[in-house]
């Protein structure tokens, strides 16, 4: 009785959602367990991915099979399992980056293997979105993007720029190498920073394995790309006091994140098991009032449909060379399928959005021009 009432609730959102199960849309699911229907209405979002990790079902067009599902709000639907609620409750009490939990869950993620990441990503291993405004390929929309972040933090030779989370160091070799500044990268992922510092040799380059909670000096520029996921609610306030103090007067920051419509303290619990842990994607509004008192917006920037061109383009590479790393199983090949696929199709349906922020001093005087 109970296997017939969750495979109803789960097809009338199926239906809402204009989702036939077993057809021939490419955004058809092909169900392989009828046990599925359970573990939806069990685990809900987890339960689905999960399910899809152990091939339960199929479905060719993912991204847009759940942009069609994030269209309807389908999670209003699903009543959370006591498991799910447990996870917001943890998440919400505990601060889950700490340094040492930051730390952590920075290499369960950027330590899974240059391997992967070589083949997945552009030559310069730029791991965040890029800007296709005119842009035919990813190399382009990679180096379109960092040049923009560098003309609006208007760069001129001899300045001191610090990049927060500078994963693989692609954003500070452009930088130095194109507007003449000093580079100084951190990130607490040590094959990061290791392939960072080889790839950079010979350059103005500094690249740090630390917590940005540990930095001290003096920046013209500060930058961060990609960041602002991992630093938590718990730590907004404390994360821009530690940029205000690192910066030089009339300095100016950047910082590039993936951000939510909704304000949160929980991330979504496929990603918070799998993906990034302890990641939480930060409303604008929590982003403002993290810098409340302290430093003034210049300029917002959202571009997130760009993400959606971004992680196609990473799903494509991918999915050309898993032949060549062959120790990465077919469970992960499809829960890093799922990771690309629900990430695109959370920006197509506009869940997600994409910000670029601008940020200064309230005693700095006069208007900051804002480029696109």
């Amino acid at each position: 009785m109970f296997a017939t009432s969750a495979k109803s609730i789960c097809l009338r959102v199926l239906e809402e959602a204009q989702i036939p199960i077993n057809g021939t849309e490419p955004w058809s699911i092909r169900v392989h367990n009828e046990d599925l229907w359970d573990r939806i209405l069990a685990t809900r979002q987890l339960g689905f991915a999960e399910a899809y990790m152990e091939g339960w079902w199929d479905c060719q067009g993912i991204d847009e099979m759940l942009t069609r599902l994030l269209s309807v709000n389908v999670l209003s639907t699903l009543r959370p399992s006591p498991s799910l609620v447990w996870h917001s409750i943890k998440s919400t009490v505990l601060n889950r980056q700490t340094k040492s939990r930051a730390a952590a869950n920075a290499k369960h993620h950027y330590n899974i293997g240059n391997d992967l990441y070589t083949r997945m990503l552009d030559p310069e291993m730029i791991y965040s979105c890029g800007y296709w405004k005119s842009a035919k390929n990813l190399q382009s929309a990679q180096e379109a993007k960092m040049d923009l972040i560098c003309r609006k933090l208007y760069l001129k030779p001899g300045m001191k720029l610090l990049d927060i989370g500078s994963g693989w160091g692609g954003f500070l070799r452009y930088a130095t190498s194109n507007y003449g500044v000093q580079g100084v990268g951190i990130s607490p992922a040590e094959n990061q920073v290791q392939y960072a510092r080889e790839k950079s040799a010979g350059s103005s380059i500094e690249f740090l394995q630390q917590d940005y909670r540990d930095l001290a000096g003096s920046f013209d520029r500060i930058v961060s790309i990609g960041m602002m996921e991992h630093v938590g609610p718990k730590n907004y306030r404390k994360f821009f006091k530690k940029c205000d103090d690192l910066l030089a007067p009339g300095g100016l920051m950047l910082h590039h994140t993936i951000a939510s419509n909704v304000s949160k303290l929980v991330t979504d619990p496929f990603f918070d098991r799998y993906i990034f842990p302890g990641g939480v994607l930060p409303a604008l509004a929590q982003f403002s009032a993290a810098v409340e008192n302290r430093l003034v917006i210049e300029d917002v920037h959202n571009f997130g449909p760009d993400y959606d061109l971004t992680l196609l383009a990473w799903h494509a590479n991918i999915n050309s060379k898993w032949t060549e790393i062959p120790h990465y199983d077919e469970r992960f090949r499809r829960m890093w399928n799922y990771y690309l696929l629900s990430s695109a199709a959370g920006f197509r349906s506009r869940s997600l959005q994409l910000l670029q922020v601008v940020l200064r001093r309230p005693d700095i005087r006069g208007t900051y021009p804002a480029i696109r």
